[in-house]
């Protein structure tokens, strides 16, 4: 049963996704079951795993060291599954390993695992977004600590991850993470941090995977991220612009974990004619409120009164949310999909080692319109279907809104 267990972790391990997280932003985040596309992507990047040693085998827990099979690269493959559970992973991680890095590199000791936790509760009282779950937050863990949770935890990963869910069980705050890395961080990374949305290939685009006119003039966006305006602002431009004069936009959002509230702001622009107030942001270190109001940016914007779609999965998070709310709440989108993930409170990354990392709500955003966010709640389809279906279902909702053709080799009309 124990060999059986630990197969079973294995695949799911090797089938996982990591991302990095989005300091002073909205959080990307990678969420339970990440998108089969994404999965087969890694295969295909990777060819698959070799493992090269296992570091430590138990029946609901599993270390070991991977090969790539087409590159070479080693990585460290952490994981756990629930007790009485086999297919239920509560931990999932694969950490690279370069030159220099080996299974010692995860080791930690009491003393790391009590610098960590009482720096950890230190940050958290100095701005985590509620005053009074940081203390209840605090109270926690240091309960743990005293009757020995911690005491047989010795990989930097798996303290982390452990950390996290029981810092995540008292705020049930999805964007507060503790992370680990096995090579020492240098300031250089901690700034990469705050200041960078995550890094993109050319590929990738910024996050707008695809952009296409579909029939009927109906047109699609398959939109990834919500990265800096600075470095992705003329692709998002380009996108934007060359949708401007469809009759009806699907948005897709259902592998969107998050981004930046600027490129929200700024693609929403796009959307609007007018100058609209999106959302705020409440800073509890400052006690001030931040603005995003729609703007002027360069190109064509969309038609007034041409319908957008949104399509939403529960992988959808903190940024993409945000997105889907103001517009829910301005009455310029219908939603279609499942209920997003339910993170509305903006992260920045501090340093609390050399080796350990945390992610600090340090705000919340207020909807003009509601007063209030998602947090805890996601944002609720107009439509609810299977994420599988949202694009199939949006698409036969566009086609019912046409009218009756208007004549040989014209476009329908549309029913408003």
């Amino acid at each position: 049963m124990g060999s059986m267990r630990a197969h079973i972790l294995a695949l799911t391990l090797a089938s996982s996704t990591l991302s990095a997280q989005t300091p002073s932003a909205f959080a990307r985040v990678s969420l339970p079951e990440s998108p089969v596309d994404t999965q087969m992507a890694r295969r295909a990047s990777t060819g698959g795993y070799y493992v090269v040693s296992v570091e430590k085998s138990e029946p609901s827990a599993l270390e070991a060291v991977v090969r790539e099979r087409i590159t070479g690269n080693r990585g460290y493959l952490v994981g756990e599954i629930a007790p009485g559970n086999e297919l239920e992973a509560i931990q999932s991680a694969l950490i690279p390993m370069p030159q220099g890095i080996t299974p010692d590199s995860f080791k930690i000791d009491r003393a790391t695992r009590v610098r960590v936790i009482h720096d950890a509760i230190g940050k958290l009282d100095a701005d985590y977004v509620f005053p009074d779950v940081a203390r209840k937050m605090a109270d926690a863990v240091r309960s743990r600590l005293e009757h020995g949770d911690y005491d047989t935890v010795t990989n930097g990963v798996t303290f982390a991850s452990l950390l996290t869910r029981h810092l995540r069980a008292v705020s049930h705050d999805l964007h507060l993470t503790v992370t680990f890395s096995p090579a020492r961080l240098s300031d250089a990374d901690v700034n990469g941090r705050r200041t960078q949305p995550g890094h993109f290939t050319e590929r990738e685009r910024c996050g707008f995977m695809k952009v296409e006119h579909r029939e009927d003039n109906v047109g699609y966006l398959k939109l990834n991220s919500f990265a800096r305006t600075d470095a992705c602002a003329a692709i998002a431009s380009a996108a934007m612009s060359s949708l401007a004069d469809v009759d009806a936009l699907i948005v897709d959002l259902r592998d969107n974990g998050g981004g930046m509230p600027a490129m929200v702001a700024y693609v929403s622009s796009y959307l609007f004619t007018t100058r609209t107030h999106l959302n705020d942001l409440w800073t509890r270190r400052t006690n001030r409120t931040e603005e995003f109001w729609t703007h002027d940016v360069p190109g064509k914007k969309l038609r007034d009164g041409t319908p957008v779609y949104l399509l939403t999965s529960a992988r959808t998070f903190s940024g993409a949310e945000e997105f889907a709310y103001d517009l829910k709440s301005l009455k310029r989108a219908t939603i279609v999909g499942e209920t997003t993930g339910g993170g509305a409170h903006p992260v920045f990354t501090q340093r609390i080692t050399d080796h350990f990392l945390i992610g600090v709500p340090y705000a919340r955003a207020i909807n003009p319109i509601t007063k209030t966010n998602w947090e805890g709640t996601g944002v609720e389809p107009d439509v609810r279907v299977p994420a599988a279906e949202a694009l199939s279902v949006a698409s036969k909702m566009i086609a019912s809104r046409r009218g009756p053709a208007s004549g040989p080799g014209r476009r329908q009309p549309w029913l408003h």
